[in-house]
């Protein structure tokens, strides 16, 4: 027979459990399978900007492309995000979106480093894009931060106010062969985005590229050692790509047709140079 006794230690035990089962969930992460940020070891990658296999120095030297027009370079900058890497194992580390937003500039010689912090072990691929993505470009502004905030991108215009959209890569100089513009000077501009469009279809310039690190060394990570995945980057593939460009006859090219030419060409330029483990 059940006394209230019964009853009374039976409630308690009841409660007892309810009370563990909840305190034990609190403590579970919100996300299973989301590493914790304790796990995460340091993981660099690096773009060192070349071009034609030489140094690039801005404002400084001439070089030559390979449809003979002399020109300096005075600006070369580009995006890198939704960045990625795969491990021998065959599983996927998807950077944080919020953390995988970087503008390499050749004359802010530190932005060239993207420091990430990865789960360790070994990879075996390598993907991101150059440019950004039409979903971060079509958000609040709010969620468009750091380098996407389009008034702090202003500085190095990488953001077209009328377009409303984000310049993934551009590359200015001067040539003897460009149209003097109203300063005075032979320039010239490759200015090019294009995430698709927003409420109707436009040129799509996003460019994902999967590199396969193992050609040139898998990357390790691990505790207490800063990896870097090292990226030559030609800035000559501009003109020099797939299909040659010529600074005569397109001195200027921004939203346009022809700016999915030259996206075609510059996504040539990066390699995987070498992995220092």
């Amino acid at each position: 027979m059940v006394t209230r006794k019964h009853l009374t230690l039976l409630l308690a035990a009841f409660i007892s459990t309810i009370g563990v089962s909840c305190e034990k969930s609190a403590e579970a992460p919100a996300t299973p399978g989301t590493p914790a940020e304790s796990d995460l070891v340091p993981l660099t990658i690096e773009f060192d900007n070349i071009i034609g296999g030489q140094n690039l120095f801005l404002n400084a030297v001439t070089y030559t492309n390979g449809t003979g027009e002399a020109f300096t370079v005075s600006r070369f900058q580009y995006f890198i995000s939704n960045i990625s890497l795969v491990k021998t194992d065959g599983t996927r580390y998807t950077v944080p979106q919020d953390s995988s937003y970087f503008l390499i500039r050749e004359h802010i010689p530190d932005s060239r480093y993207c420091r990430l912090r990865v789960p360790a072990g070994e990879y075996r691929e390598l993907r991101f894009t150059v440019g950004v993505d039409s979903l971060r470009s079509t958000m609040d502004i709010s969620r468009r931060t750091g380098v996407l905030d389009p008034a702090g991108s202003m500085d190095d215009g990488m953001y077209w106010g009328w377009n409303s959209g984000y310049i993934f890569m551009k590359l200015e100089g001067l040539s003897p062969t460009a149209p003097v513009d109203p300063s005075g000077q032979n320039k010239f501009r490759y200015h090019v985005g294009g995430f698709g469009g927003y409420s109707a279809p436009t040129i799509n310039n996003i460019k994902p590229i999967t590199f396969d690190l193992s050609v040139a060394g898998n990357a390790r990570p691990r505790s207490g050692r800063n990896v870097n995945i090292h990226f030559v980057v030609d800035a000559m593939k501009v003109f020099d790509g797939p299909t040659p460009v010529s600074i005569a006859a397109n001195p200027s090219v921004m939203f346009s047709d022809f700016s999915q030419t030259v996206a075609n060409n510059y996504v040539q330029a990066f390699r995987h140079d070498h992995t220092e483990n």
